[in-house]
């Protein structure tokens, strides 16, 4: 009598081997181009602080191991199971800087995904249609790049020439503090630049009643 046991074993345990060396090949091959690719639009689209040139390398790495895990986990069931168990004792401590970061992060892991299932069209457009939307929207983005200008005056007549001359030399400037003291005031605007031209920040300093302008990227969240 053919008990759930027997049923379990070979209903599952033999198709471990039921993904193809040609299948296996051609999902990791296209893993990689992926990756590549998801890596170009990061390195293309990154607008923080610091550049990290491993985090690209681990979204190439994390596609590829997505895909393979998910290989693994459609191959058999019961693999599956203990691949479940696994994943769920991992703990990460690496704190992500960028909001934009975890986008990539998800990106990678669901191209993984949707390869090793078997969607190969989906995963392909949907990642060409993903990243032209994050090329088009994140540089358009960072074409209205904002500074923030930092001058230190000595009194509220230079106060009103200088922001007099750098209206003249900006196409937006929003103040964003002021300190007063005895004998200087620190003023913080926003800025967005004609051109890029940072030259008028040499010209402001020599100006009579200006201690100090310093003219600083911002890469802070705003408001359009």
């Amino acid at each position: 009598m053919t008990n759930f046991s027997d049923i379990f074993k070979s209903g599952f345990l033999d198709n471990v081997n039921s993904v193809g060396l040609a299948d296996m090949a051609l999902v990791l091959v296209l893993a990689f181009a992926l990756g590549l690719f998801i890596f170009f639009v990061y390195k293309k689209t990154y607008a923080g602080v610091m550049y990290s040139a491993q985090f690209g390398g681990t979204l190439i790495a994390m596609t590829l191991i997505t895909s393979m895990v998910i290989l693994a986990v459609t191959s058999n069931v019961v693999l599956s199971l203990g691949m479940v168990g696994a994943l769920s004792i991992v703990r990460f401590r690496t704190a992500i800087k960028e909001p934009m970061d975890i986008a990539f992060l998800f990106w990678a892991i669901a191209a993984g995904i949707v390869l090793a299932a078997g969607m190969i069209p989906l995963a392909v457009v949907g990642s060409l249609v993903i990243g032209l939307f994050m090329l088009l929207f994140m540089t358009h983005k960072s074409a209205m790049h904002p500074y923030i200008c930092v001058v230190t005056v000595r009194d509220h007549q230079a106060e009103k020439m200088a922001e007099e001359y750098i209206r003249k030399h900006v196409s937006r400037m929003i103040i964003k503090s002021k300190t007063a003291e005895n004998g200087q005031i620190e003023l913080n605007w926003e800025l967005r630049l004609k051109n890029e031209d940072t030259g008028f920040v040499t010209e402001l300093s020599g100006m009579e009643g200006v201690h100090s302008a310093v003219l600083v990227s911002y890469n802070g969240d705003y408001l359009s």
